[in-house]
């Protein structure tokens, strides 16, 4: 199969899944779905539309994420206050890259469209395979060329060090890709970006620290050190190549990749895909048959189910509140040893506070918990009349908020208590008041999330009979969330106004949010076929 031919496929399966997507999307939102016709799947005007969307979708994501990520470096080069914005600049890209190349490979990752094409439809595997990854490492060039010309002379590079810019990222991903196939072939394990162990998360963290953490510090090599690296890449880029068209069990490689899926679309019918679902969270759950509660109605119910699900609740959280001590701990051996560390992380924990509205929403277990919710309880309870009634959803509910303000408030615990000893151990405040709002505000970030997920999994519930989520007003909601806590980064407001201002929203937020469960859940709390 040519090349054009195998591209042209490739777009129209990737296409004809986002119409689709976007046509539900649209369905599913209140008032703009009850407009919409029957035959929605039949308007020509109305898939134009859609297709226009696809095409804009295609073209945002192949820009707008790189576009981000070289003003994100930019900013953080101008933080540091190492004079050297061209060598800080060219330090964090080679790190922040390099993790990259590894996180997202675009080879490994197992999307619908690939499905759809290499097991569905039997496309031949390696052209497939190597035509779409072409495809991709070019999108990322191009976008280096783009905003490495454009932007690259903000910290001060040279051209021939911008155009070096898009050959150093494609080199990277080359090797990566080469690196995991070497890998399945020496021990016959499948990679899957979404699913990593321990050990990645480990690296991924001390990638990060050492990117963001050390020049804190003032420590980062110099330039001449990352042209290096950025050459070593390149060539083994260029060197990985080879491995990489000369593979020839893509075909083998894939199945077993989409070995659950491959489960899951055998087996018909809203049950099961049901089925299938609950049996990918079943590793998560406990299965010890000894666990019971002496509890009785809703909190039986409750109890039962937060001790059957320590793995993903719990125990995450416990993980996270570990990452987050040794942090601070680290922060404050920092500042033992580094005088300058220490005004720089008063001045951040005075000024910066804002930032945390991102972290806390990052750590967050609400869609987690929401997720195992519906899959191994409220898919089953919802057939039921009384699991619907006003007064029996505001209990349930409010028996929910409490467990998962418990799960998320560890961290939070850490994260609060380490910024007010930070904040002391710096240099401390002439506002004594400071020490307590930081503390709270923190707490207060935290509830709001978990009822802030709570509540729309109540007033929306996006998830199919079949696990899907499929809300295109949950994902309206969801990505507004994250857009809104992205641009909180950006604000720069004393601790003590904007820890009183989060500590009244949260509270507003929590009565208004169990209102609105009492009176609309009855009616949005249910099944979505």
């Amino acid at each position: 199969m040519s090349i054009w031919k195998t591209l042209r496929i490739t777009f129209s399966l990737r296409n004809t899944y986002r119409v689709n997507s976007i046509l539900h999307a649209l369905k599913q939102i209140p008032l703009v779905g009850r407009v919409l016709p029957e035959t929605l799947y039949q308007e020509r005007g109305l898939k134009i539309l859609a297709n226009v969307i696809s095409a804009l979708w295609e073209l945002t994501t192949a820009l707008l994420g790189k576009g981000l990520y070289f003003l994100i470096l930019l900013a953080a080069a101008a933080f540091y206050p190492s004079p050297d914005r061209q060598g800080m600049f060219l330090y964090l890209m080679v790190i922040c890259t390099l993790i990259g190349g590894f996180v997202n490979t675009y080879m490994f990752n197992p999307t619908k469209d690939k499905y759809y094409a290499l097991i569905l439809l039997r496309m031949e595997a390696k052209s497939y395979t190597l035509v779409n990854y072409g495809y991709a490492v070019g999108k990322l060039f191009a976008a280096y060329v783009l905003f490495g010309l454009a932007l690259g002379g903000i910290p001060g590079l040279p051209v021939w060090q911008r155009l070096l810019l898009p050959f150093f990222a494609a080199g990277v991903k080359l090797f990566a890709a080469a690196y995991m196939i070497r890998d399945y072939e020496k021990r016959g394990k499948t990679p899957n970006e979404n699913k990593v162990g321990a050990l990645y998360w480990i690296a991924l963290g001390l990638g990060l620290s050492a990117a963001f953490g050390l020049p804190l510090l003032e420590i980062f090599w110099p330039e001449t050190v990352s042209l290096i690296m950025m050459g070593i890449c390149i060539l083994a880029g260029a060197a990985s190549l080879r491995k990489i068209l000369a593979f020839s069990s893509y075909r083998e490689l894939y199945q077993e990749l989409f070995a659950d899926w491959m489960d899951q679309m055998d087996k018909r019918g809203g049950k099961g895909m049901a089925a299938a679902a609950r049996k990918q969270s079943e590793k998560a759950i406990s299965a010890d048959t000894t666990i019971t509660s002496s509890r009785k109605g809703f909190e039986y119910l409750n109890e039962l189910f937060i001790r059957r699900h320590q793995r993903i609740l719990w125990k995450a959280s416990e993980k996270i509140a570990v990452v987050c001590l040794f942090l601070v701990m680290a922060a404050w051996l920092a500042i033992q040893l580094y005088p300058k560390a220490g005004e720089v992380v008063n001045e951040l924990t005075l000024q910066f506070l804002p930032y945390f509205v991102f972290i806390m929403y990052a750590i967050n277990r609400g869609t987690g918990f929401t997720q195992a919710l519906f899959i191994n309880c409220d898919n089953s309870l919802l057939t039921y009349a009384f699991y619907k009634k006003p007064g029996e959803i505001l209990k349930l509910f409010r028996i929910r908020l409490r467990e998962i303000i418990k799960i998320n408030l560890l961290p939070a615990v850490v994260i609060g208590g380490g910024l007010a000893f930070l904040l002391f151990a710096s240099g401390g405040t002439d506002n004594p008041v400071n020490y307590a709002v930081i503390v709270v505000s923190v707490l207060c970030m935290s509830v709001f999330f978990s009822v802030h997920y709570l509540m729309i999994y109540y007033l929306l519930q996006p998830y199919t009979v079949g696990a899907e989520l499929k809300s295109g007003t949950y994902k309206i909601v969801t990505s507004v969330t994250y857009v809104v806590c992205y641009l909180m980064m950006r604000v720069q407001m004393p601790t003590l106004v904007f820890g009183v201002t989060a500590i009244v929203f949260c509270a507003a937020y929590s009565v208004i949010a169990c209102a609105a469960v009492y009176r609309l859940a009855p009616k949005t709390f249910k099944l979505r076929l």
